[in-house]
């Protein structure tokens, strides 16, 4: 085979979006992946559903990439929700939007959609070469590759995409090692690290032998101004789900900086504080508490644990101090969980490090997408929406790159 135009690393979404688009505009493409076949953490997150985009106003979707906002918007402004909704009909992959407002296909699960996708690049000339580590550039500065099974390959392409995610799942394919190598040319990486991931809590015996596994629904967690309701997953060794990773980031960092964070539970988001007082305030006498907070305030067996985990002693008595506590219970966390447990990524190349094409600027030729640029987003259908735009900026920022050198030459 002769030499490509475009040698993309990574056959993940990112890549793959990168690949079809650059292809379709008649461009030679290889597509390099390290694992035996492409896009497998896509795969893992299909059994969830395939949340592949969100619903809500684009506005409004923009703001949840947080200060990453300013140089993703054009990408995503380029390839908004309903531009992803319309490329997966076309892959037969209709999609629908779901109670939360999150988007996902019909078939609930990525694989059929993968399936279509690889046949369409197929069909368009992309070469796949799975099994191929790469390993960073040669003297000449070529492509080099560890071939798995052993030896190495050298490639070499007019215009390079890296699309190698970020370092959550490593044993998915994406484990980071690409920060080094880019380091040793120079460029800024903002220190890789869990995002969306769980938190460790400093349970009692009796709530991880008998509470563990449970969920906590119907409720809403404070943290540094952020409020946010949803449900929570109980543990042995602490929190995980969509709410607390959506909170994820500041409470991240407050631990890295204090060595711990207090997470404000209200167990009863739909009652007031004085609502829920005046209910308290009708205990029959020889009830005991745990009967009374079941009937009057609506608490599952799993939310008075929690309750009783969070002051770490008796309960108030009181109906207003006992309101009080079940509308704002301080849970401590003091630990994350592992970027190897985590859902996503959060740091990564460093915006500065990137012109407006998401081309290197001290690597002309070299373009980034998806989950190496250093944002991060919650769980919703965000985290694929970034990478799919980011994917497709980055091909159409190839393709004007192709043309001028062209032109020049």
């Amino acid at each position: 085979m002769s030499a490509p135009d475009v040698a993309i690393i990574g056959a993940g979404p990112a890549g793959l979006i990168a690949a079809e688009r650059l292809a379709e505009t008649g461009y030679k493409v290889a597509l390099y992946e390290r694992m035996a076949s492409p896009a497998r953490k896509f795969l893992l997150a299909g059994r969830g559903g395939l949340n592949l985009t969100h619903s809500e106003p684009l506005d409004v979707l923009l703001g949840r990439y947080g200060a990453a906002r300013t140089w993703l918007e054009p990408a995503i402004q380029a390839f908004p929700p309903q531009a992803l909704r319309d490329w997966a009909d076309g892959l037969g992959a209709e999609s629908f939007v779901g109670s939360s407002g999150r988007v996902f296909p019909k078939a609930m699960k990525a694989s059929p959609l993968l399936r279509a996708w690889l046949a369409r690049l197929a069909g368009l000339g992309v070469q796949l070469h799975a099994g191929r580590l790469w390993t960073g550039w040669d003297e000449n500065g070529a492509l080099r590759f560890s071939v798995r099974g052993g030896g190495e390959e050298i490639a070499k392409a007019r215009a390079t995409l890296l699309a190698l995610g970020g370092a959550s799942w490593p044993r998915l394919g994406a484990d980071g090692s690409w920060a080094a190598l880019l380091e040793q040319k120079g460029i800024a990486i903002s220190p890789l690290r869990p995002a969306n991931a769980g938190f460790t809590v400093a349970w009692s015996a009796l709530m991880r032998d008998k509470f563990a596994g449970l969920p906590l629904k119907r409720i809403a967690l404070s943290f540094a101004g952020q409020r946010v309701p949803g449900e929570i997953m109980i543990d042995a060794g602490g929190i995980e789900g969509g709410a607390v990773y959506a909170l994820s980031g500041p409470l991240r960092d407050a631990i890295a900086r204090d060595g711990k964070a207090t997470l404000m539970i209200d167990l009863r988001p739909d009652l007031s504080e004085p609502e829920l007082a005046n209910r308290l305030a009708k205990r029959r006498p020889g009830e005991t508490l745990s009967n009374h907070l079941r009937k009057a305030a609506g608490l599952s067996p799993v939310a008075v644990a929690v309750l009783r985990e969070a002051v770490g002693g008796p309960l108030p008595a009181e109906p207003e101090a006992l309101a009080s506590l079940i509308k704002a219970a301080p849970l401590r966390l003091n630990g994350m969980a592992s970027l190897a447990r985590a859902i996503s990524t959060a740091g990564g190349v460093r915006a500065e490090e990137i012109d407006r094409d998401f081309m290197l600027k001290r690597l002309p030729g070299t373009f980034i997408a998806g989950e190496m640029l250093d944002w991060e987003a919650q769980t919703g259908g965000y985290l694929l929406q970034a990478c799919f735009a980011t994917g497709v900026a980055a091909a159409e920022a190839i393709g004007r790159f192709l043309t001028t050198r062209h032109a020049r030459a």
